[in-house]
């Protein structure tokens, strides 16, 4: 196991090296730069020059990169280079907790929905109720989660004024005003993640449910509560587990688009809002730790295959 978890994290980390340098090279491939974006093309030459050579990008590229990759070893993301230059790391540590909160509230609603959901669809197959649930959940896959934004708060904020409809509240302002700027949110990025989970759930249980230790188990007169949840969900959950661990990468995609709708002020709004500005600092970091995210819950998933299944082993 330790070997195996060796491996993976020094895997992790020359993939974060990877993606760090990929959009490290694509950000000044892209037609101008944040000298233009700052001055809005109106500044005479000298000018120009002076702010280029005051950030550093009138060396070549090879020693930005060194310069950057070297300073990002030692934990320092740079600076913003608009405004009062504020150090990116603090950007990213402001940010990243309400995207996370976001992300993992969405998370926590769409598996409470998404699990029954899917069990109910797979033990009364070809019924009402699957039918039903299948219908919903593609009507979840097939809308976009920024529409679904703009619905809720239109029905929730707007006409019935139950929830806000923008802001983000700490949670360390109290858990309701936290929850109810967040619920909205969450609802929309989280419907397409339970419309995934509730499918893979159903078709993990079918198969499961017409294995032969099953057929024993119902044999002997389990009910079959204990049938589903001591039997048939453990042996389904592997499938379904890596489908988390990869549709995660939705939540975070959702989130990017939901924060700006709601006026969430996370870590994908940072992100859009750098890439607007050609703040090459800000963009860098933010898709390093975006990055670092998708990577090590990959990571995380892999290890929860020996729990889940202690025949799988990790050790080669």
């Amino acid at each position: 196991m330790s070997q195996y978890l060796i491996r993976r994290t020094l895997g992790a980390l020359v993939v974060m090296w990877a993606v760090a340098t990929l959009v490290f090279f694509m950000l000044r491939m892209v037609p101008g730069d944040p000298i233009g974006a700052m001055l809005f093309d109106a500044g005479d030459a000298a000018a120009v020059e002076a702010l280029r050579a005051k950030l550093g990008l009138d060396q070549p590229l090879y020693v930005q990169y060194a310069k950057w990759f070297w300073n990002m070893l030692q934990g320092d993301l740079g600076n913003s280079i608009y405004g009062s230059r504020v150090e990116v790391s603090r950007l990213v540590a402001e940010a990243l907790p309400r995207t996370l909160s976001l992300a993992g509230l969405a998370f926590v609603l769409a598996v409470v929905i998404a699990v029954p959901a899917g069990l109910i669809a797979a033990t009364r197959r070809n019924t009402g109720m699957d039918h039903g649930v299948t219908f919903v959940a593609f009507l979840g896959l097939s809308m976009p989660d920024f529409w679904i934004g703009i619905l809720l708060i239109i029905v929730f904020a707007a006409n019935l004024k139950w929830l806000p409809a923008i802001g983000y509240v700490p949670l360390s302002e109290g858990l309701w005003p936290w929850l109810k700027h967040l619920i909205l949110p969450a609802i929309a990025v989280g419907t397409a993640f339970s419309a995934i989970i509730a499918r893979m759930i159903r078709s993990a249980m079918l198969e499961v449910l017409k294995t032969d230790y099953m057929r024993v188990a119902r044999a002997k007169g389990l009910l079959q509560s204990t049938l589903l949840v001591r039997h048939a969900l453990p042996n389904a959950l592997i499938p379904v587990v890596t489908v988390m661990g990869i549709a995660f990468a939705l939540l975070m995609a959702g989130a990017v688009v939901v924060e700006n709708v709601f006026a969430i002020k996370g870590l994908g709004r940072l992100l859009i809002q750098g890439i607007l500005n050609r703040d090459y600092p800000v963009v860098q970091g933010a898709i390093l730790v975006v990055s670092a995210i998708f990577i090590f819950s990959n990571l995380l998933v892999d290890m929860l295959y020996s729990i889940i299944d202690p025949r799988i082993r990790l050790d080669k």
